[in-house]
């Protein structure tokens, strides 16, 4: 029996999920090649733990926390790659030990959700998934395959679409600026066509900051890759919103963000273009500066 929670490397969360019991599924990224994420970089290798692991760390969190455990967040990067026999067990056993949880989520790439398909996806949702935080940041093919995302827009809107008709609440997060300069325009009008397709549950919305040890950063400091100004981001936002032809719930809950810009469309759409409005005539000093991030 472990004598407590294990984990390996880094271990991040959305930050809807920052009260939720963190159990580790998997260490790493299958994936990793992303140009703008830090995250794995540096290691560890990607693995799948044991279902036994697992379940140990499950159930020292059940003698530990029992009550208090309200929602569940499987880390790290991908955790929708398990086996799928495997995931469901996994599920299963935790909503047995925790049976008034009100949600379990994960994250969950594009390209691997589609190579899960249809069938999967709802055994997984029957077992217990409530929710599936997926990576869209961008709709633009061009942008997509520049920073090494691993999917296109055809594969987001079919893994996006897949998700909803198993019955499972979709997180999509876009990143504002992540097509410099020279993409603003194209990043845009390509996100909302691909969100519009999908209609997520939730649109989580990212500003592009760059990172230690990441391929993007060489980019910039090259002259290759021109970040946004504050109010260019400004108005990427606001002509994501005034585009946007869904009935999501958007947040923009994290710290690379000027403003927070938060409702559900299509009902609080005009209050978040008038707060978007309103930074835009505030002088750009008055902004956080571009900073290269360490975490």
């Amino acid at each position: 029996m472990t004598n407590g929670l294990r984990y390996t490397g880094p271990i991040y969360r959305p930050p809807s999920e920052a009260n939720s019991l963190l159990v580790q599924t998997t260490i790493g990224c299958p994936w990793n090649k992303c140009t703008f994420c830090m995250v794995y970089k540096k290691g560890p290798k990607f693995k799948i733990r044991s279902v036994k692991e697992i379940k140990e760390d499950l159930l020292w969190a059940k003698e530990n926390y029992n009550s208090s455990v309200k929602t569940v967040f499987f880390p790290s990067g991908n955790t929708i790659i398990m086996k799928t026999e495997d995931f469901v067990e996994i599920l299963k056993y935790t909503r047995k030990l925790f049976p008034n949880l009100k949600r379990i989520t994960i994250y969950g790439s594009a390209q691997y959700v589609v190579q899960k398909g249809l069938d999967d996806l709802k055994k997984i949702a029957k077992a217990g998934l409530s929710r599936i935080h997926v990576g869209l940041e961008s709709g633009d093919d061009v942008i997509l395959k520049r920073i090494k995302k691993g999917s296109t827009k055809d594969i987001q809107i079919r893994a996006g679409k897949l998700v909803k008709k198993a019955g499972i609440k979709l997180s999509e997060y876009i990143i504002l600026g992540i097509g410099g300069k020279e993409r603003t325009k194209e990043h845009v009008e390509e996100t909302v066509k691909a969100l519009n397709n999908i209609y997520p549950d939730f649109i989580r919305i990212r500003t592009f900051l760059p990172k230690i040890s990441t391929p993007i950063l060489e980019e910039i400091q090259s002259g290759a890759f021109q970040i946004l100004s504050p109010c260019e981001v400004l108005q990427e936002t606001y002509t994501l919103i005034k585009e946007l032809k869904v009935t999501s719930q958007v947040y923009s809950d994290h710290y690379t963000n000027y403003i927070h810009v938060n409702g559900k469309l299509p009902e609080d759409r005009d209050t978040m273009l008038q707060t978007i409005e309103t930074a835009l005539k505030r002088d750009e000093k008055s902004f956080r500066k571009v900073y290269i991030g360490t975490v």
